[in-house]
């Protein structure tokens, strides 16, 4: 087995990992009264993640590894398991609100909104960098801005509405 299945193998079971808990989650929010918003653009996220994941597959499993960028995403992991754990049973890939609930402002949250997209946008482009894949992570880099301008948009209408 070589670096680069060994690594992608290792991405797909973390990224498989955050669905399972991010589905057991959703659950306990919406059990709590949450209330899911926006979510007709769930579907493109998962297809743009999904396509950047297969695509890795297909286009990187073979050749050298740059220590530089995988050094970046290797880093980029530590402030995603520092999103997740901030925000415990809140965390979910959907956009899901509970009235009445207080919306966190610790961790690392206290010095940036949305620090999980700011990980997922240097994600995009430093694992296929890792792998010398330069038009993958531009293409992949200008998908994932589209749909995050989206996304953000509605996540900020959404904790905005229940913080008034």
């Amino acid at each position: 087995m070589n670096w680069a299945v060994l690594i992608l193998a290792l991405v797909t079971l973390q990224r498989l990992g955050e669905l399972v808990l991010a589905q057991r989650n959703t659950g306990r929010l919406l059990a709590r009264g949450g209330i899911e918003v926006a979510a007709g653009h769930y579907p493109l996220l998962v297809v743009l993640h999904g396509a950047w994941l297969l695509g890795l597959w297909f286009f990187a499993s073979t050749g050298a590894i740059n220590l530089f960028w995988l050094a970046v995403f290797v880093a980029l992991q530590g402030v995603r398991v520092w999103v997740i754990a901030t925000l415990g049973q809140r965390w979910t890939t959907r956009i899901i609100v509970v009235p009445g609930e207080a919306r966190i402002r610790r961790g690392p949250y206290r010095f940036v909104d949305h620090p999980n997209y700011l990980v997922v946008i240097g994600e995009i482009a430093a694992l296929p960098l890792a792998f010398g894949l330069v038009d993958f992570a531009i293409v992949f880099s200008i998908l994932n801005a589209l749909a995050l301008f989206i996304r953000i948009r509605a996540e900020s209408q959404a904790l905005a509405s229940v913080e008034s």
